[in-house]
């Protein structure tokens, strides 16, 4: 889909109470681990997550960043060339040879690790890939078609929108399926529809998208 015709609002900081968990419960609560600042639970030195475009890494990456300035977080791992892949291969290294000399493991340093594949199907390094598998891997799973449809009313609910059931299920019959892209079309139909002073409409939505074609 092209830029959209309207202005949108800017989309919501990410964070990890905002990401729509679905199936990802067992990721979340031990990026939350991760992330907090309490002692206690044994945090993971490395955490690799993986998904399509659009699952949510780049939130959760963010997300964790903005919760803890002293996780090392890595986005798009696939995108590395290959010094910057050396780099990485030596900050793992460094990390373990570093956690090893530790007497209390909640004070090890943690780095989590962002891609679009799993380890062995990135086409990086083979010592990097190694790496990669060394902690925790997950796989993002994607939202269901139910999930989605209560990602959007939620979204409508907390920006006082009136979505009609007819509009979401429109959205995810014709439109790409990613979650940013879903919210991103909602937004600017709010924002058309307030401007018209009209109620969102399946007829404007179609109206919306051909705009958009046309630009």
């Amino acid at each position: 889909m092209r830029q959209l015709l309207l202005d949108i609002q800017p989309p919501a900081t990410p964070t990890l109470d905002n990401f729509v968990i679905g199936s990802n419960a067992e990721t979340i609560a031990q990026l939350q681990n991760c992330c907090s600042p309490e002692q206690g639970l044994i945090k993971q030195n490395f955490i690799y997550i993986w998904g399509e475009s659009g699952s949510g890494k780049s939130h959760l990456i963010d997300a964790c960043k903005a919760l803890n300035s002293s996780l090392l977080c890595i986005d798009d791992v696939q995108t590395l060339n290959e010094s910057a892949q050396i780099s990485l291969f030596d900050t793992y290294n460094q990390i373990r040879d570093s956690n090893a000399l530790l007497d209390d493991a909640n004070l090890a340093r943690t780095l989590i690790v962002a891609g679009n594949a799993a380890p062995t199907k990135l086409g990086l390094r083979d010592d990097l890939a190694t790496r990669l598998a060394w902690g925790l891997s997950y796989k993002l799973q994607p939202l269901s078609d139910e999930e989605k449809a209560l990602a959007l009313l939620s979204h409508a609910q907390a920006r006082g929108m009136r979505l009609p059931v007819d509009v979401i299920n429109y959205c995810l019959r014709y439109l790409r399926r990613d979650l940013p892209t879903l919210i991103a079309t909602i937004d600017a139909l709010d924002k058309w529809s307030l401007s018209t002073k009209k109620p969102m409409t399946v007829p404007m939505l179609r109206q919306l998208l051909q705009l958009n074609l046309d630009i």
